[in-house]
């Protein structure tokens, strides 16, 4: 013996799907929103302006020869710096890490030359994961800006 289908069934199907649409609308939502926030530069429109003056100085920094590697030394970014080839213990640096997630505030980093490593390390260390690093160089009028990722 089969049930009648009545309209109390077809309210607790209707119910039921779009509290399942709900819950995943819902869900998802929040992960949008909790995690990466979509933002590359403040203003695109900024940045468009300064995209060739930024494209020129890349290029007369690879032309004089400087290169910049970032790495992990016992929590704390390292960074081997060259400029053709030799090392440059004479730049000031600081580096800018930001988590690509947005979930840790970003931290700006003093790096001082380490002789016995023939590198730059940070002041302080960083929490483990994955950062993006900005790192800024000066020596005389030369300014450098290199990009990079380290994991922790």
């Amino acid at each position: 013996m089969t049930r009648r289908f009545t309209g109390w069934h077809m309210t607790a199907i209707l119910v039921a799907f779009f509290g399942v649409v709900i819950a995943v609308n819902a869900t998802m939502a929040t992960f949008a929103t909790t995690t990466f926030g979509g933002v590359v530069v403040e203003n695109s429109y900024v940045a468009s302006q300064h995209y060739d003056r930024w494209l020129a100085e890349a290029r007369a920094q690879d032309k004089a020869g400087w290169r910049a590697v970032p790495s992990a030394a016992g929590g704390r970014l390292a960074v081997a710096l060259t400029q053709r080839g030799a090392a440059a213990p004479d730049v000031a640096l600081t580096a800018t890490a930001r988590h690509p997630l947005g979930r840790l505030p970003d931290r700006t980093l003093t790096l001082h030359w380490d002789a016995a490593g023939g590198r730059y390390l940070a002041d302080q260390p960083l929490p483990r994961g994955r950062w993006l690093i900005e790192i800024i160089g000066a020596r005389g009028n030369e300014r450098l800006r290199f990009e990079d990722e380290v994991r922790m």
